[in-house]
């Protein structure tokens, strides 16, 4: 049984398409930028290393004796593992492959082709590759799409490749080929080939960003000798950052996570899934005012930001993983203005969008988690300088957030959080006095009271537990009666159903306890009934009156962004049907097939699956899905404190209530690190931990 993943473990099921398939093609990372694979064979798009940057502009199609690839119709198909993406075709007699990856500590992308005649006769072929450059340089990149520009491009002397060079910036690009006998016209790359039958002709493309001509030249020189290298280059980088992150004293990352021995494969590919999933926005970017950040969207939308939201529901693997830039990412949000910002973008460490309403149970779950699963009770105690005051204890923050829901009541006893931009963006109905958010404060209630508790301040702990108890049957006012969903409430007090995930989900995993068993029976139900599918779920139910108003799978009726699935698994433990959540797995991790988790998966009914697993939501208007989301640790999440069931206090106590019963009674949790102690966590519950198996087998 391996314990530990390899690149090979994340190999993909090959996803086929042709011309203009709704079909989000895979990214790539080196941890300094990302790239996207596009359409055809060699193609490269959003070629985005900070500080440069050339949008999500196309570059390297593939020509086939003077005409584009793309035009023929030919079907693609595409293959990822975690260090590269692998392309095939067939154009009559000619099979064309390539292999795409990011060259280790280089800002740029590397594709190895190899074109085969598959006829029994002599050919002669003319392999093309079309240029675009829109290289820039831009200090913070607050939109959708990074920045770009137009470029001029120009012959390099003494090499196949063209130099494209910006027009306001010293931004540049080189482009080209190690292809002996390759010409470089205006905007592409040439070589003439006969090939023998069966015969294999192989060259390299290499596209290089930099900030200036002769630092981008130098790295293009560098990959274009030896791209082949390259390619193993990139392998050995992922395995080992894989397996550094699951050994205790690496050298890559200020913490680790468990290996997980199980006889259940699911629970293994999802565990792993999760893990890798955040791994894979690992960002060491010298353009980083913040040091080590992890980005939040890749490979098209959104680089070079990390949202408050998203990297809480990955919380517990960051603080496990990765808990000093953790720490720097919480005392860099303390500082600004969490009220008016989804989150902040690296370069500059400035703020990024609007506001989301979750922010403050996204901060308190973050503080709570850093200290509960790094034994670190004196972070409350350090004082730091929000933007509007001077500097007081972690904790008092705490308690700002935790009673922050009290500002936002307008007539009535729960928190407004206002209109759809707020909140879900694409359910209009999901406005208002919402069951989830006011479930959370409740929460968040609860988990200032103990830190005040912690810190001595037991008054200051009764009072907010008694606003907690308070608010719980407020929240219950918006529930609908024998039917599993909950109400939004309006400011004029009209009551309007929501058949939505996020109360399904969040008020599962915030009060279920609080909750009569007869409404969790009806949640459970409900969910069962109107929001899951075999490989997936549906954010909103299609019986829901709002389900025509938006085609964005994240949260609409036709897919699910893809924390919640994971979360809506924890939230049928918590309501009591663990049994219901283990049945699931299996279909569930038929979807971890792609890759990392998309910002949003299709439900069956909305999109082929692939090979079984709900298939990633494509990049085109409407959908307007990127290809991967960091939000993946909640899937780890799941297995660690959903089936585990591992509750780490902000005292450094530690209890298992474990629900392994329903997936595997032999699983074992080995190494895990709580405080500063190695634990092994079993059926049976937690011992200090055994040493570790140094073949990485079991």
């Amino acid at each position: 049984m391996r314990l530990i993943p390899t690149v090979d473990d994340f190999t993909s099921d090959p996803v086929v398409q042709a011309y203009d398939d709704m079909v989000n093609p895979p990214g790539l990372t080196n941890f300094l930028g990302a790239v996207q694979a596009d359409h055809d064979v060699t193609a490269v798009r959003s070629v985005n290393f900070a500080p440069v940057s050339h949008g999500d502009t196309v570059t390297g199609s593939l020509w086939i004796d003077g005409r584009l690839l793309r035009s023929f119709g030919a079907a693609v198909a595409i293959q990822w593992r975690p260090d590269r993406v692998v392309r095939s075709t067939r154009l009559g007699d000619l099979i064309v492959e390539s292999t795409t990856v990011t060259p280790p500590g280089v800002a740029g992308v590397a594709v190895d082709v190899v074109v085969t005649n598959t006829s029994a006769a002599e050919r002669g072929v003319r392999l093309g590759l079309s240029v675009a450059s829109t290289a820039t340089q831009a200090g913070a990149w607050r939109t959708p799409e990074p920045p770009s520009e137009p470029n001029t491009l120009a012959p390099v002397p003494g090499r196949a490749a063209l130099l494209g060079r910006a027009a306001t910036t010293e931004a540049v690009s080189v482009q080209g080929l190690d292809a002996d006998g390759a010409r470089v016209r205006e905007r592409m790359l040439e070589v003439d080939v006969r090939l023998e039958p069966g015969e294999r002709y192989r060259f390299g493309y290499v596209h290089v960003v930099g900030t200036d001509a002769e630092g981008a030249l130098a790295a293009y020189d560098t990959v274009v000798a030896d791209v082949l290298g390259q390619v193993e280059a990139a392998r050995r980088l992922w395995d080992a950052t894989l397996e550094a992150a699951f050994t205790p004293g690496n050298d890559q990352f200020s913490g680790h996570v468990p290996t997980l021995e199980t006889s259940n494969d699911a629970l293994r590919r999802l565990y792993w899934w999760g893990v890798m999933g955040v791994i894979w926005f690992r960002r060491d970017s010298p353009a980083s005012h913040l040091g080590r950040v992890y980005d939040t969207l890749m490979p098209r939308y959104w680089q070079g930001t990390t949202f408050i939201w998203d990297f809480s529901l990955s919380s517990m693997i960051h603080a496990l993983l990765d808990p000093e830039p953790m720490r720097r990412q919480i005392e860099h949000w303390i500082s600004l203005d969490i009220h008016r910002h989804f989150g902040t973008e690296w370069q500059t460490g400035g703020p990024a969008g609007y506001w989301y309403s979750v922010n403050d149970y996204a901060m308190i779950r973050l503080v709570r988690d850093y200290v509960r699963w790094n034994g670190a009770p004196d972070f409350l105690g350090v004082e730091l300088a929000a933007h509007d005051g001077p500097a007081k204890a972690v904790a008092e923050h705490v308690a700002d957030w935790a009673t922050a829901w009290e500002g936002l009541r307008t007539s009535h006893a729960l928190a407004d959080y206002g209109e759809i931009d707020n909140l879900l963006e694409c359910v209009s109905s999901y406005v208002h006095e919402v069951a989830g958010l006011n479930a959370a404060n409740v929460w968040c209630l609860r988990a200032a009271a103990e830190v005040a508790e912690l810190r001595g301040d037991g008054g200051r702990a009764q009072e907010l537990r008694k606003k907690a108890d308070a608010l719980v049957p407020e929240v219950g006012e918006l529930y609908v009666e024998g039917q599993g969903f909950w109400h939004a409430r309006r400011p004029d007090g009209r009551l309007v159903p929501v058949r939505h995930c996020y109360d399904f989900t969040t008020v599962g995993m915030t009060i279920a306890a609080d909750l009569p068993e007869r409404r969790r029976e009806e949640m459970v139900a409900f969910f069962v009934r109107e929001l899951q599918t075999p490989a997936w779920m549906r954010a909103l139910s299609p019986y829901d009156d709002d389900a025509a108003f938006s085609l964005r799978p994240d949260h609409q009726w036709n897919g699910a962004y893809p924390a919640w699935p994971a979360d809506a698994a924890r939230s049928l433990i918590e309501l009591g049907r663990p049994d219901v959540a283990a049945a699931w797995l299996p279909g569930l991790a038929r979807s971890a097939n792609q890759g990392p988790p998309g910002q949003a998966h299709f439900v069956e009914e909305a999109g082929e699956p692939v090979n079984g697993g709900a298939v990633k939501s494509p990049p085109q208007f409407p959908y307007l899905i990127d290809w991967s989301c960091s939000s993946a640790g909640a899937w780890s999440a799941l297995v660690v404190e959903g089936f585990f069931g591992l509750r780490p206090e902000l005292d450094g106590s530690l209890t298992v209530s474990s629900r392994l019963a329903s997936v595997d009674r032999s699983a074992v949790l080995r190494g895990l690190r709580v405080g500063g102690r190695l634990v092994d966590v079993t059926i049976a519950g937690a011992v200090d931990a055994q040493p570790a198996h140094s073949s990485g087998e079991a």
